[in-house]
């Protein structure tokens, strides 16, 4: 093929008809038959390389034993307690059985702004399966989605490599599935399954960046970067940046003018800025949600050893810390064949490996390390980009491979530079027992593989016929060193997670019971139901309920710093709020039932213990209290350093009794003996939220506390109740040092006191509270003054009116919801709408308004050049 062509080809950019003559006449039907013949290609090549994805993908899972191919669960770190919950809770929402809609969230944080959430964790199409399982198999779905994810990516990256450059079909799909089961799927994001959706991103937006080159599919370009977007903007964000270093490469190897590059790169940025309005709507929203989340300490990157970084793209590696680059053994050596192939353009070469370098170099320096991440470094994973660095690999594997094996002095060369990664790497911590094993064992077969291919070569020489045995060996060859070595590591690094991080157990008896029983007892809007502590996270997303816990990427500061203040704990930094049985805090939320569980036998990774459930009701006042002494804005009603007298601030009265003269003597090994005096027969409460061991009242059972700021805030919990003498004594065993105690660590609650509140508080509140999807009203009794607090976290996007009144933006007072009342207003209404909804709506609809005008313009075009061919000739297709 002369270069010239071939150039055109790789490019995709289809050469005028000859004569200037009309594409539907003459020489047009042979060009649809090579059309067809292509998509036919790529067709089988993606269909190949997705089979071949799911089967090794699923292949991982029943070597590691994990559910479902095993009894072992793979609920570790945040699958189990945030994404398996916010899919159980969207199956509820599309079957119409939550509590809320698209807006908002009742049953999480006391009232939550749920179109972030699902911008963050659901809104990608593949998450609409879970309505296909029923409510106790949601692992199962969740599973379905996150294979279904991987698949599509690996056929992806399989048509893509086939538009890049013309070749044979099934290495396409072998390399596209390497791309799918790159290290990191396996060890990042198989657990964090939205961001599985930047993996399928990347390749769809570089097919994207071909049709803007090429003129084509002008509206088809922006649905696909709307939708990239909107199904996952973070990673969506990360796939942008690289498709935009595989569009300038392309621009750079393109054999053409420097005018049509130019207009090339145009009508690709011009592609990207209507997708991202078109997508504006959610991506707003999330980003105006991200600047009221609680703030997560500052992180300060710092490159990884280049050793360890080597160490990564060997078989059977696992860390957080260092980038996924695994890609397998045979796939990385023909990537590394690229710079040494004589049968590639020089340019091409020089182009592409400068590129992969560049990437490579960007993820270890700072600056360049903000702009991969949006300009924030994220806490946990440093190296969220790695996807796309693995996606450069496989694709100059491929520009290296579509014509033929490389050469002997190319496959030495790439030899010789992976064996100089595997030895740096030798002392690394990360590798596994099975690392070199599966190393060598892969190279062998690959090695197999390539002999077949040179003995193919030789029998073809000088004849006519060529047998197919031989190619055919080759790539089944290829086939199992890299379908071995990806399962393998998936099923090691499966294994390993669950030894080394954080898990939850399976989905099972004490959940289903759970959420039979909180169904049962439900009685919202009249009172809140909290189901409590359920092993895994966002309990009520998943049993149901109305309960404080709320883990979100995207929990508001104010929610937080609110229930901070009032003794509940929290995980993760603080975006993790966790329940507090305490019946201050009931009263103030309207917590009138709450469910307690205890496990029949330890929890194991494998078989979930049956629970014994039991149920509490309380009298609480409702949702809506009136305050008739508070008057907004409130001067001086901040919470101060005790969490007992935000307790009492917020509820309006004094109900413990905090000693004044609290005792302290530090014994020996880490122990503390507090004592004081207080009220007979009151409750000690013992708040110490940065305490890590045990507090044991005289006579009680020590009561554990986990205290491990920042990533850890203990809750207040009860010790025991004063005996008659009044005497307290509280024994503290420290787990690391002696401990960290607040001002007012104790304090006593007086029964008494908390009852007649909640008797006042109820018969001036709300008589009745009704609750929609996203909106609230309640009736007030007549002449109502002062303010009614409204037991739901003031988070923007709330606004409030009384009476008749227009909404405005509501109110705050300590945290919560408050409306102005003058007398005469007998009833309150609430509407929360999440903030940039209404600006995004606005740049999607110019963004609508722009894609139409294109649509309309390209069938103009189109029939004028079946009207008048000649006035066209020449000119790029606009399909």
């Amino acid at each position: 093929m002369p270069p010239a062509a071939e150039t055109v080809q790789a490019e995709g950019v289809r050469p005028p008809a000859a004569n200037g003559g009309d594409a539907g006449r003459g020489p047009a039907r042979p060009a649809r038959l090579i059309s067809r013949a292509r998509y036919s290609i790529r067709a089988r090549a993606a269909a190949g390389a997705a089979l071949l994805t799911c089967l090794v993908f699923c292949l991982g899972g029943v070597l590691a034993g994990t559910h479902p191919f095993g009894p072992t669960t793979r609920n570790t770190v945040d699958l189990g307690q945030q994404y398996l919950p916010y899919h159980a809770y969207w199956r509820k929402l599309l079957l119409g059985e939550a509590d809320g809609d698209l807006f908002l969230n009742w049953s999480t944080g006391f009232g939550s702004n749920f179109l972030g959430d699902y911008g963050t964790y659901l809104s990608s199409p593949f998450d609409l399966l879970v309505v296909l399982f029923p409510a106790d198999r949601i692992e199962v779905a969740l599973y379905l989605v996150t294979a279904a994810k991987i698949t599509a990516a690996g056929a992806a990256m399989a048509v893509l490599l086939l538009r890049l450059r013309r070749g044979p079909w099934p290495v396409a799909a072998v390399l596209g599935a390497a791309y799918a089961l790159c290290g990191w799927t396996l060890n990042y994001a198989a657990t964090v399954p939205m961001w599985l959706d930047g993996l399928l991103a990347f390749p769809l937006l570089c097919l994207v960046g071909e049709w803007a080159v090429a003129g084509r599919r002008p509206v088809l370009g922006p649905l696909v970067v709307a939708l990239a977007w909107f199904a996952n903007f973070y990673t969506a964000y990360m796939a942008t940046v690289g498709a935009a270093v595989v569009l300038a490469v392309r621009l750079f190897t393109a054999d053409d003018t420097g005018r049509r590059r130019l207009a090339g790169l145009v009508r690709a940025a011009r592609t990207v800025l209507v997708g991202v309005a078109l997508a504006a709507p959610l991506v707003l929203v999330i980003f105006l949600g991200t600047r009221v989340a609680d703030p997560t300490p500052e992180v300060t990157f710092t490159a990884v050893a280049w050793s360890e970084v080597f160490a990564r793209v060997l078989p059977a590696t696992a860390s957080v810390a260092s980038p996924a680059l695994f890609i397998g053994t045979p796939a990385l050596v023909l990537a590394l064949t690229l710079p040494f192939n004589r049968t590639v353009a020089p340019r091409v070469r020089i182009a592409w490996t400068a590129a992969i370098c560049l990437v490579a170099l960007s993820m270890q320096w700072e600056p360049t390390h903000l702009l991969w991440h949006a300009g924030a470094s994220p806490n946990g994973i440093p190296y969220r980009q790695t996807f796309v660095l693995c996606g450069l690999l496989l694709i100059a594997a491929w520009l290296s491979t579509a014509r033929g094996l490389p050469g002997p002095a190319a496959l030495l060369g790439a030899l010789a530079l992976l064996a100089a990664m595997a030895f740096a790497a030798r002392d690394s911590a990360v590798v596994d027992r099975w690392t070199y094993p599966a190393f060598a064992a892969a190279l062998i077969l690959a090695a197999l593989a390539a002999a077949a291919v040179l003995l193919a070569r030789r029998s073809a020489v000088g004849t006519r016929t060529r047998t197919r045995a031989l190619p055919a060996l080759a790539v089944v060859l290829l086939v199992l060193a890299q379908a071995g070595e990806a399962a393998l590591t998936g099923g090691r690094i499966e294994e390993k997670q669950l030894s080394q991080v954080s898990w939850a157990p399976r989905v099972g008896p004490w959940q289903d019971d759970m959420s039979r029983a909180t169904a049962r007892a439900d009685a919202w809007p009249r009172h809140r139901t909290d189901p409590g502590e359920v092993p895994g996270g966002n309990d009520p997303l998943l049993v149901g309920g109305q309960g404080a816990d709320y883990y979100s990427s995207l929990t508001s500061e104010v929610y937080s710093r609110t229930l901070s203040a009032l003794g509940f704990g929290f995980y993760a930094k603080g975006r993790h709020p966790v329940s507090l049985d305490n019946p201050v805090t009931d009263a103030i939320f309207s917590i009138g039932t709450r469910m307690r569980s205890t496990p029949s036998a330890p929890v194991r990774q494998d078989v979930l213990p049956e629970a014994v459930i039991t149920t509490t009701h309380t009298a609480v006042p409702p949702l809506v209290t009136v305050r008739p002494d508070v008057r907004l804005p409130a001067r001086g009603t901040r919470f101060g350093d005790s969490a007992f007298a935000n307790q009492e601030l917020l509820l309006g009265s004094t109900v413990y009794e905090v000693p004044a003269d609290l005792r302290r003597t530090d014994g020996p090994a880490n122990t503390v003996t507090l004592a004081a005096s207080c009220p007979a027969n009151t409750h000690v409460w013992f708040w110490a939220p940065e305490y890590q061991g045990t507090a044991a009242l005289d006579g009680e059972t020590p009561v554990s506390f986990v205290g491990r700021l920042p990533a850890v805030r203990g809750p207040m919990r009860p010790l025991g109740t004063v005996p008659a003498s009044g005497s307290v004594r509280i024994e503290l065993r420290g787990d690391r040092s002696a401990p960290k105690l607040p001002r007012q660590p104790v304090g006593c609650l007086v029964q008494e006191r908390l009852d007649a509140v909640v008797r006042q508080l109820t018969a001036t509140g709300a008589t009745t509270v009704r609750v929609s999807g996203h909106s609230l009203t309640a009736e007030l009794p007549a002449g109502s003054t002062g303010t009614a607090v409204v037991a739901v976290p003031r988070i923007s996007g709330w606004s409030c009116a009384a009476g008749d009144a227009p909404p405005a933006p509501a109110r705050r007072y300590l945290g919560l919801l408050a409306v102005p009342l003058d007398g005469e207003a007998t009833s309150i209404r609430c509407a929360f709408r999440p903030p940039g909804l209404r600006l995004g709506g606005a740049i999607a609809g110019v963004a609508v308004l722009v894609l139409l005008a294109t649509g309309f313009r390209n069938r103009f075009l189109r029939r004028t050049r079946r009207v008048h061919p000649e006035c066209t000739s020449g000119s790029s297709s606009g399909n």
